[in-house]
């Protein structure tokens, strides 16, 4: 009998994956946490059956949340990630010499043990000597800390459970009081095709808060719809462009580069109607 994994997206849209091979499963205080290889896009995680990263993919999505704000900071040196407990981001933040410290806040020390066990290659720089790794509610985390962060990063699930707060003004007003004068902050804003409202609401919340709110797009084929976004928001900095183009195309990356981050901020018709119309 064939085996699948299927992630219910909407009560219209379910994506399936056939699996090779069930790798582990357990239920930890906040989620069910499952790894398992599968035919098209090798191992995958997900929580609460929905699919968080597989090998074969997550390059897209770790490479443009991270590198886009770092490349368009002129100095990062202390960077935020909230969520991400995979290391997928962190890994891409260390390849930039000018960060000298990285705090991850991830509310679930299973998946951080899970992703160090089952998925090397993405956690491999979370025992990097510039990386802290507190357990905590990130939401909690940032509401005690002032002008610290040159950028911070939120890597969230889907705004459901704890990541519910993630998604909201208040959340974005603390986001903005943790940077420092000149920061930049990115949050992945969900499917323009799937999840229209949520991306407006996110869009509209944070440009209600950073002075500077730009939305750009990658596109990542396990997750709904394979179009995804991102919300970029600054104090000062258009995000639009690397500052420095010749070091943004120096460094080892599958996706992104110099010209791939302008471009990303060349968005559709449709998604500009949506970001635009209240």
């Amino acid at each position: 009998m064939e085996k699948w994994a299927s992630e219910v997206q909407t009560k219209n849209l379910e994506l399936r994956f056939r699996i090779s091979e069930f790798i582990h499963a357990e239920k930890s205080e906040f989620q069910e946490i499952v790894v398992v290889d599968t035919l098209e896009f090798g191992r995958m995680l997900l929580l609460d059956g929905i699919v968080q990263t597989t090998v074969n993919d997550e390059f897209v999505y770790h490479e443009m949340i991270t590198h886009v704000p770092l490349f368009a900071h002129p100095n990062p040196r202390k960077v935020a990630v909230i969520g991400g407990g995979d290391g997928g981001v962190v890994r891409e933040i260390i390849k930039h010499d000018s960060v000298e410290r990285v705090v991850l806040c991830e509310i679930d020390e299973a998946v951080v043990r899970v992703a160090k066990e089952y998925l090397p290659e993405i956690s491999c720089a979370l025992d990097d000597e510039r990386v802290e790794v507190l357990f905590t509610d990130g939401i909690e985390y940032l509401k005690k800390v002032q002008n610290e962060f040159d950028v911070i990063i939120i890597d969230s699930t889907d705004p459901i459970g704890p990541a519910k707060g993630l998604f909201v003004k208040d959340f974005y007003a603390s986001v903005y009081s943790a940077l420092t004068g000149n920061g930049i902050f990115v949050a992945q804003t969900e499917s323009p095709f799937v999840f229209r409202d949520i991306l407006k609401s996110a869009y509209r919340s944070i440009a209600q808060v950073f002075p500077v709110t730009r939305l750009y797009l990658a596109t990542v084929p396990t997750y709904p719809g394979g179009l995804w976004s991102f919300t970029a928001g600054s104090k000062t900095h258009d995000v639009i462009a690397p500052v420095n183009e010749k070091l943004a195309d120096s460094i080892t990356t599958k996706y992104y580069t110099a010209a791939v981050h302008k471009a990303a901020f060349a968005l559709p018709k449709f998604v500009e109607d949506l970001i635009e119309n209240p």
